[in-house]
């Protein structure tokens, strides 16, 4: 008898652990360490014209998007006509980090899919998306004229996300400016 109670703890002890995990928040939430921190620093070749960079410096006092997109990335696409429509309205900023590509592939598909990017750099190794802790693409950060990360959005932007999680903060943040 003794021999199975032992097992039997251990798997109610298991079974506790794990829901109660699972109540705990967004379990697709992944959060930024960087929320309220400055942004990671970092430059990147451009993607059209390597010869020249775009970075952390190019954001500095002003309300900006980074936004971390592949070509391979199903969900880049379907975030990309709401990206061009932001870019269209001059709405905010959009800076792009081309995370994990070939350059021929992103630019082919800012040809053929419209740029709504200022300037998008070229992380060909990933080494800038680690550094900024992204988990996947499409991934969103929105960035303070300070320099501050104020949010962090997974998969692919889009209205809905837009209203509820960037307006009030880029409302907010407007007005302390």
């Amino acid at each position: 008898m003794s021999r199975y109670v032992l097992p039997l703890v251990a798997v109610i002890g298991l079974i506790l652990f794990l829901v109660v995990g699972l109540k705990r928040g967004d379990p697709r939430a992944l959060p930024s360490p960087y929320i309220g921190k400055p942004a990671p620093e970092f430059e990147l070749p451009k993607l059209k014209d390597p010869e020249q960079t775009v970075g952390s410096k190019d954001l500095n006092g002003q309300v900006a998007l980074v936004n971390v997109w592949a070509t391979w990335c199903v969900g880049c696409r379907a975030e990309h006509p709401f990206l061009l429509e932001l870019e269209a309205n001059d709405t905010i900023p959009i800076y792009g980090i081309n995370w994990r590509d070939t350059r021929p592939e992103a630019l082919r598909w800012i040809q053929q899919l419209g740029d709504p990017y200022v300037a998008s750099g070229f992380d060909g190794s990933g080494r800038v998306g680690i550094d900024w802790g992204v988990y996947g693409a499409p991934e969103t950060f929105l960035v303070s004229a300070d320099g501050v990360v104020l949010h962090k959005h997974l998969g692919p932007l889009d209205r809905a996300s837009w209203e509820s999680d960037f307006l009030p903060l880029i409302n907010g943040e407007g007005s302390t400016q």
